[in-house]
């Protein structure tokens, strides 16, 4: 594509709607088929390589441009003026549907998701062009972050169960109540609880229970037992990313990163949003949360951290965000932890990957309480209790609109949301998680 000829699509795709709309699922086709002539990404020669990532980027321009100048109006027909909310995959699904050339399609995402992360074309960087101005939107945007606090259709089916039980093991999470106390289990026993796309389901869906259920005043999360060689009979948290699945290819930018960040972690946050017409006193149901770090959290582990209310941790405990070393962005934490730990010792646990142990003074920056195991279970059971009662619920409501507004985490996840999916599909992660993969052998979970 030559100069003139991406500055001739340029003015296309910024003319009038429905001309632009042409404009681009005439050029993403061309773009499609230059791309089909050449061998698959693991064969393509440097050359090939090269014509291929400058079409890839010319298209990626006009997708840009495409949606700085209609991205309200796109999200506008596909939600039906806002009346209608779309969780990020749904709306990821219609926007394909009804924009061809906009974002990938789900036959070349299942194509995608066949393929090694190093052997993929990288489509879910489209993805992260659409979310990122859809996100950046004032109006999109707030709209988005609405649909992604309702409660899933899946934990809507097992809420009569739970109610009635108590109880449901949901595959990688066990959710038990017992009196108040809503107790998440994360137990991917052989992984270290190292989460995928379908942990990230069950930990959302276990969430909507514990919100949901009226019964329930407090949230509990711990990691369980693991049969895991090295931590065998041991309680651990969280390993983070699954970095063996990254490799493979079966971590996405949608149904794990933006569904993860968006879903089950801002609903932590902030609670499911509930009838409006109904419950006039505040948008959303939310809970106090207490998590307990045994062994340690580390990656997406030590993201979730920031999340709770209250963080217990053992004595011999660490807490590490080792993502710059790997070449990812760690979540929400770059947005979090600084304003708990200060901007120093940020940089230097996300930017160096400094450990942060439990027994050290630094650590009750990011842990409130810290104990030997002996006392461990007894320090829990009283710092759920103290969590319980409608006062606490209203200053944490007030003391996390104060710390972490709204529109600031939108605009921090639009960003995100582009940045990480070119992380996806740098050289140098995927030459690390190749490389950590093929060290760990098996699928033990090692962090991201």
């Amino acid at each position: 594509m030559t100069l003139g000829e991406v500055r001739d699509d340029l003015r296309e795709v910024r003319s009038e709607l429905s001309q632009a709309r042409q404009a681009i699922a005439q050029t993403a086709a061309r773009t499609e088929t230059r791309l089909a002539d050449l061998p698959g990404p693991e064969d393509r020669s440097p050359q090939q390589r090269a014509v291929a990532e400058a079409a890839g980027d010319a298209m990626r321009a006009l997708r840009a441009a495409f949606m700085d100048r209609h991205g309200d109006a796109v999200y506008d027909e596909l939600t039906d003026g806002r009346t209608r909310h779309l969780r990020v995959g749904e709306l990821a699904a219609a926007a394909a549907a009804a924009f061809p050339g906009l974002v990938p399609t789900t036959e070349q995402l299942a194509v995608e998701l066949s393929r090694p992360q190093a052997h993929k074309e990288g489509h879910e960087i489209d993805q992260g062009i659409f979310f990122s101005r859809v996100l950046r939107s004032p109006q999109a945007g707030p709209h988005l972050l609405d649909a992604m606090l309702l409660p899933t259709s899946r934990a809507l089916t097992l809420l009569p169960q739970f109610i009635e039980t108590g109880s449901v093991d949901l595959g990688s999470v066990r959710l038990e109540r017992t009196g108040a106390v809503a107790r998440l289990t994360m137990c991917r026993d052989d992984a270290l609880n190292a989460e995928d796309n379908a942990q990230v389901d069950d930990m959302e869906t276990a969430v909507d229970l514990a919100l949901l259920d009226p019964s329930v005043e407090v949230g509990l999360l711990r990691g369980g037992e693991m049969t895991h060689p090295r931590y065998r009979g041991r309680r651990v948290f969280s390993a983070g990313i699954n970095l063996k699945s990254l490799h493979s290819g079966d971590i996405s930018l949608v149904d794990f990163l933006l569904r993860r960040e968006l879903g089950y972690i801002h609903k932590l946050v902030r609670g499911i949003l509930s009838d409006e017409e109904t419950n006039w006193r505040a948008r959303t149901v939310e809970k106090p949360w207490v998590a307990v770090v045994d062994s340690f959290a580390i990656g997406g582990g030590a993201q979730l951290l920031l999340a709770f209310d209250h963080v217990i941790a053992a004595s011999d405990a660490y807490i590490s965000l080792p993502a710059a070393q790997e070449g990812i962005i760690p979540g929400a934490a770059n947005y979090r932890l600084t304003r708990s730990a200060g901007p120093r010792l940020s940089r230097q646990v996300i930017l160096e990957g400094r450990r942060i142990w439990a027994s050290e003074p630094a650590a009750r920056l990011v842990v409130d309480e810290v104990h030997d195991h002996a006392e461990l279970d007894l320090a829990v059971e009283r710092g759920v209790e103290r969590l319980r009662g409608s006062a606490v619920l209203a200053n944490r409501r007030m003391l996390n609109l104060a710390e972490e507004p709204p529109d600031e985490f939108r605009r921090y996840m639009a960003e995100f949301a582009l940045q990480q999916a070119l992380r996806l599909y740098s050289s140098d992660v995927i030459d690390k998680v190749g490389r950590f993969s093929a060290a760990a052998g098996t699928k033990d979970g090692r962090s991201g």
